[in-house]
């Protein structure tokens, strides 16, 4: 009798009866979830909730919180985990803002991606090289690189027109695309408020109007990251490496190597998240520009259970609450608390069925007690509002814990030559 087994060195293949998402799922996952907001623009009064204006806000805010995600991807799928996304994502918005002042706009998504880079390569010496705890030097990383972006900022910016010791002067936009001849009738068509078909019109009017190059190269660089990670040999040599180094080696992989160029690579992803955000959400850098988004994106990518799928579905929905509460206050995010109510006690019921019975009564629990502010309050404090993200994060993060699983060998020390 004969085993099939896979060929040496090639891309893995999906586990035999492992559901795999297609394009077709995702289409009817998003038509679930765009019926679901119109449903709740209906019953709440709160039109804002699936506007084309708050779907385009929310692509600009989940696109830096993606990208910062997608770089701790990197990382932590060869086995170092990066505290340090943070740290650089700030160095990011000051090459976008010093080099697209200077030298223009293109120049200055490059800086931000080798400043980023610059400080992916400080992290990859301290944790591969010396050994250095990752969560350690992540941290320091962040420090270092918020006091030395202050400090260059006084020097590069002090005394420009336009430009200070916290900002640069005004950088030119980078392209955006409009294409009017769908967007001016589907603008008619939303303005009708019917339900459902104004909700589609909305999203793809938000999808054909303003739309930034920079938006459009960060979204397809998701999908050559999952290419890259799971469907070539480099990407299954490296995501090895995350997984069980050590058996890596013995099989003649340069661990090491692997382990720089993912950590480099995870900081130029976060230098490129820093710089849409002075490039595309604002016009220049600006000191504080971050505002944790790092943490954040960090957060998106455990979410996305270290996948790029997941991790963009968790960015849209950080940036999406992010979004709500910039443009609707406490009346639009009260809405959201009937949406957020049903979720939990469905939740409640998918992890009854699936025997995690604590999980189930915790996330009925939370489902009652919002549910019960929702119906007894008109509004959300505007104070409570500017925690929405960050109360989303930790909402999201414990009750989603138990399904998650972080590569082997995720954070834990290496030396070369350990396999022998």
């Amino acid at each position: 009798m004969s085993v099939a087994t896979p060929p040496v060195g090639g891309a893995p293949t999906a586990p035999a009866g492992r559901s795999r998402v297609s394009f077709a799922k995702v289409l009817l996952g998003l038509a679930g979830l765009l019926l679901l907001l119109a449903v709740l623009r209906v019953v709440t009064g709160a039109d804002d909730l699936a506007s084309s204006g708050t779907l385009r806000a929310t692509l600009v805010a989940a696109v830096p919180i993606g990208l910062a995600g997608l770089g701790g991807l990197w990382a932590e799928r060869a086995g170092v985990v990066n505290i340090g996304l943070e740290g650089m994502m700030i160095l990011g918005t000051f090459g976008a803002g010093y080099f697209g002042y200077f030298y223009g706009p293109w120049q200055g998504v490059l800086g931000a991606i080798l400043l980023g880079a610059a400080g992916g390569l400080l992290h990859a010496i301290a944790t591969v090289l010396f050994g250095v705890d990752h969560i350690v030097s992540g941290v320091a990383i962040n420090i270092i690189s918020l006091g030395a972006v202050q400090y260059l900022a006084v020097l590069a910016f002090t005394g420009v027109p336009g430009g200070g010791q916290t900002q640069s002067p005004r950088v030119d936009d980078l392209p955006a695309i409009t294409i009017s001849a769908l967007a001016d009738p589907l603008g008619d068509l939303e303005a009708k408020n019917w339900f459902l078909v104004s909700d589609a019109a909305a999203l793809l009017r938000a999808l054909v109007s303003n739309l930034s190059v920079l938006t459009l190269i960060s979204l397809a660089l998701f999908a050559l990251t999952w290419y890259v990670l799971w469907r070539t040999r480099f990407g299954l040599r490296l995501r090895s490496v995350g997984e069980s180094p050590a058996a890596a080696e013995s099989l003649g992989i340069d661990v090491i190597r692997y382990k720089f160029v993912a950590v480099v690579t995870s900081g130029a992803f976060a230098g490129l998240a820093g710089g849409f955000l002075a490039l595309v959400a604002a016009n220049g850098f600006r000191d504080g520009q971050t505002g944790g988004r790092g943490y954040i994106g960090l957060a998106a990518m455990i979410f996305g259970n270290w996948r790029p799928g997941g991790l963009l579905a968790g960015a849209g929905l950080f940036g999406y609450t992010d979004t709500l509460r910039l443009r609707g206050g406490g009346d639009t995010i009260h809405g959201l608390l009937l949406l957020v109510a049903v979720g939990l006690v469905a939740l409640a019921i998918w992890q009854w069925r699936q025997h995690g019975r604590r999980s189930a009564l915790v996330a009925a629990l939370l489902g009652v007690v919002v549910a019960l502010w929702y119906f007894l309050t008109s509004s959300v404090p505007e104070d409570l509002t500017g925690m929405t993200p960050y109360l989303t994060t930790l909402l999201v993060l414990a009750l989603f814990s138990q399904r998650l699983r972080m590569p082997a060998a995720d954070g834990k020390p290496y030396r070369k030559g350990s396999a022998g």
